[in-house]
């Protein structure tokens, strides 16, 4: 017959087990909350430029309207990406803390939920792989938007230079 006392420490090493094994997918949960933060400031970054090409257009003549415009229809891109990254963070934020749930439900019950388990915390990682993947074309999105308009930029300064002579 078992004493309490060896009850006692099986069963806190099993707590401790438990512990030790949620705290990977709460690692996971951090890092996921940085890139929502990262894809947020991004996003506010966006919709503030959005806004000042939007104001710009009031006053732009045909040309630069034009050019703002088109400015616009970037920018409504770039947010779209941006705004699917945020999606997908939060999911995957949302099947981590689905995961670390998971492995308190099957400490405590008695249900195999090994499968379940595996599946979430795979779509987790998944979902904040896909996030990583919008943030990046989101990425490539401004750098063509910058190459861009500096192409426009030399255009512009080439066109004065070729009107000054």
């Amino acid at each position: 017959m078992p004493t309490f006392g060896a009850d006692l420490g099986a069963s806190l090493d099993a707590i401790a087990q438990l512990i030790q094994m949620a705290l990977t997918p709460v690692f996971l949960l951090t890092g996921i909350a940085t890139l929502l933060n990262v894809f947020s400031t991004r996003l506010a970054r966006v919709a503030g430029r959005g806004a000042q090409v939007v104001k710009a257009l009031e006053t732009a003549d045909l040309d630069h309207a034009e050019v703002l415009r088109a400015q616009l229809v970037h920018l409504r891109r770039r947010s779209l990406a941006l705004d699917a990254a945020v999606i997908l963070a939060a999911a995957a934020g949302a099947a981590t803390c689905t995961t670390i749930i998971l492995l308190f439900v099957g400490a405590v019950g008695n249900e195999p939920i090994e499968l379940l388990l595996f599946s979430v915390f795979g779509l987790a990682i998944f979902l904040a792989l896909c996030a990583v993947v919008a943030y990046a074309t989101e990425m490539l999105m401004a750098g063509t938007g910058i190459r861009a308009e500096l192409t426009r930029g030399r255009r512009r300064h080439f066109l004065h230079r070729c009107d000054d002579t």
